[in-house]
C-alpha cells in the first residue's frame, strides 16, 4: 500500500499538537501487540517479477475463546487477499474469524481529514513574541491521494477551512492543535486478526503473505583473456527491496522464470541442489535446484534484507570457461518491390563472443537472465570494458551468443547486382557481397542472408550453409589487409 501526499502551503509550518493518546475502539484495544521482535524465522522468497514470498514464524500467547492478534512490521506494499495465518502448535484449535489490513497511517493529512467537523485551535507566533489562537470547527482538510495495492487512486479533501465564530476562514496558518487523536490510525501497516480458540497457552504460528516491491535481478562479470579464447565469468545478484518492510536474518531463496501469477504460487518445497564447481574451487554460497517449472537458488546462511536498500550477493564464480569469437555480417533482409531494391550501403561486422554453459566448460548450471559486461586486460594490465550484452533465462547445456559491439576494422557491404521477373510469381536476383579486413591478421567473417518463399541459390561463388527456410549463411575467411567478395544467385517463388 503505498501514500502520496501533495504539497498544501497552509501546512508548510504547521505542527500537530495532541492532547490525548490514540484511541483504539471495540476489541482492537484488545489485541496483543507482536512484532519484529518476537520473530522466530524470516523466510523469503523472492521472485524476478517486482514481488516476494515472505514467512515469518513467532510466538503468541491465545487464551481460551475469542482473542484479537495485532501482527505489526508487515510490508507495506502488501496483497491483503494472500495473507495466510496458521497455528503450527495446534492447527485445528486455531480459527481466524476475521482479518483486518489496517493502513491508515498516522500523520498530518490523515489526523486532518479524520477530523472533519471537530473542534480544532490554530496557533499563530507572530513577531515579538506574541501568539494569536483561532478556534473553530473544521470542514474541510488538505487533499491526499491514497493507492492501494491494486492500484486504485482515491482522493481525499483539499483544502483548509474552518468554521470560526466570526465567518469562514480559509487555509489558516499556525500550529493546528486537536483535543484527541482520530480512532482508527495506526503507527506503521498492520494486520489485525479476530482468533478463537479451545486451546489456550503459547501458541508458534506461521504468517505467510505476497508483497509487491521486493525484486532482484542477475548481473555478470565476464573478464576475456588477451586472445578472446576464455573468460572468467563472474555472476552477481542484485536485491532490491522497496516493500516498505525489513527482514532481519531472513532465510533467502530466489526464483528464477516467469510465474503466471494468476494461479496460486506455493512455497517451494526442495528437490535437489546443484553440484559444486567441478574445478574444485569455492563452492557457491547459492544452491539451485530445480523447482517446478522453474529454479530456486537457496542461500547458504542467512542475511538482512533492509527496506530502501540494494544487496548483492555472489552467485558463482568459473574460471577459464572457453569462448569462441565470432564476427558476423547480417545486413536487413532487403524488400523486394516491382523492380526490385539495390541495396548499396556499407553494414558493420558484428563482435560475438559464443560460450557454451555445459560442465566440460566449468558452467553447466542454469543462469538467470541478466545482463552480461565484458571486460579485457590491455598491454598496461589495465581492465577496459569492451561491450555488454543481455542474457535470458538459459538452461544447462545450451549456448549463449553475447553481442558486444562493431568491429572497427571490418567492413560489409551488400549490393544487388541483377533482378529478373521470371514470371508472375518467380523471380531471380542476383547479390554480391564485399568482406574488408584492415586487420594484420586474417579473420573469419559470417555473412548471414535471408529470404522468403521457396527459394533455392542458383549459383554461389563460396559454399553456403542452409540454417532454417528463411536463413542460409557463408563462413568467409578475409585475409590480413585483403578483400574477399562473395556472389551468389537465388531464385524465389511466392
Amino acid at each position: 500500500m503505498t501514500f502520496t501526499k501533495r504539497p498544501r502551503a497552509a501546512l508548510a509550518h504547521a505542527g500537530i499538537l495532541l492532547a490525548t493518546a490514540c484511541a483504539i475502539s471495540g476489541g482492537q484495544a484488545l489485541a496483543e501487540h507482536v512484532t519484529a521482535s518476537d520473530s522466530q524465522g524470516v523466510s523469503l522468497t523472492i521472485y524476478n517479477q517486482n514481488f516476494g514470498l515472505v514467512k515469518d514464524l513467532r510466538e503468541v500467547e491465545l487464551k481460551d475463546g475469542v482473542n484479537y492478534l495485532r501482527f505489526e512490521d508487515v510490508a507495506a506494499r502488501i496483497d491483503p487477499t494472500s495473507v495466510s495465518f496458521q497455528s503450527l502448535t495446534a492447527p485445528n484449535a486455531v480459527a481466524v474469524r476475521e482479518q483486518n489490513y489496517q493502513y491508515d497511517l498516522i500523520d498530518p493529512t490523515t489526523i486532518l481529514g479524520k477530523s472533519i467537523g471537530k473542534n480544532v485551535k490554530f496557533k499563530q507566533f507572530l513577531p515579538g513574541g506574541q501568539i494569536e489562537e483561532l478556534s473553530g470547527v473544521l470542514l474541510n482538510a488538505p487533499q491526499a491521494t491514497v493507492s492501494d495495492t491494486e492500484g486504485n487512486v482515491s482522493t481525499r479533501q483539499q483544502g483548509l477551512v474552518v468554521k470560526t465564530a466570526d465567518g469562514i476562514v480559509l487555509n489558516p496558518a499556525g500550529q493546528v492543535q486537536l483535543a484527541e487523536m482520530p480512532a482508527g490510525l495506526v503507527s506503521k501497516p498492520s494486520l489485525l486478526w479476530k482468533l478463537e480458540t479451545n486451546k489456550a497457552g503459547k501458541h508458534k504460528t506461521e504468517i505467510a503473505y505476497q508483497t509487491s516491491g521486493l525484486n532482484w535481478r542477475c548481473d555478470y562479470v565476464a573478464i576475456s583473456n588477451p586472445d578472446d579464447t576464455q573468460v572468467d565469468l563472474t555472476s552477481w545478484v542484485t536485491l532490491d527491496n522497496k516493500c516498505g518492510a525489513t527482514y532481519k536474518n531472513a532465510a533467502l531463496k530466489l526464483l528464477a522464470g516467469d510465474v503466471h501469477r494468476v494461479q496460486p504460487v506455493l512455497p517451494p518445497q526442495p528437490r535437489m541442489m546443484m553440484k559444486a564447481a567441478a574445478d574444485g574451487g569455492m563452492a557457491p554460497q547459492f544452491q539451485e535446484q530445480a523447482f517446478a517449472e522453474y529454479h530456486l537458488y537457496t542461500l547458504q546462511g542467512k542475511t538482512d534484507v533492509n527496506d530502501n536498500e540494494t544487496k548483492q550477493l555472489s552467485l558463482f564464480n568459473a574460471s577459464n570457461v572457453p569462448v569462441k569469437k565470432l564476427f558476423i555480417f547480417e545486413p536487413e533482409a532487403p524488400s523486394f518491390g516491382i523492380d526490385g531494391w539495390n541495396r548499396g550501403d556499407s553494414q558493420k561486422v558484428n563482435v560475438k563472443l559464443e560460450v557454451e554453459n555445459k560442465e566440460a566448460n566449468h558452467l553447466g548450471m542454469p543462469m538467470p537472465k541478466g545482463k552480461v559486461r565484458v571486460y579485457k586486460r590491455d598491454q598496461d594490465g589495465a581492465l577496459q570494458f569492451i561491450g555488454e550484452d543481455m542474457i535470458g533465462h538459459t538452461p544447462r547445456d545450451e549456448k549463449i551468443r553475447l553481442y558486444i559491439g562493431d568491429a572497427f576494422d571490418l567492413v560489409g557491404e551488400r549490393k544487388q547486382t541483377n533482378y529478373q521477373q521470371v514470371s508472375d510469381r518467380m523471380r531471380r536476383m542476383s547479390y554480391e557481397i564485399s568482406l574488408r579486413n584492415h586487420k594484420d591478421s586474417p579473420v573469419t567473417i559470417t555473412a548471414v542472408e535471408h529470404s522468403w518463399g521457396q527459394w533455392k541459390i542458383l549459383e554461389s561463388s563460396q559454399d553456403y550453409t542452409k540454417k532454417d527456410s528463411k536463413t542460409f549463411e557463408f563462413a568467409v575467411k578475409v585475409p590480413a589487409n585483403g578483400e574477399v567478395k562473395v556472389t551468389y544467385t537465388i531464385e524465389v517463388k511466392q
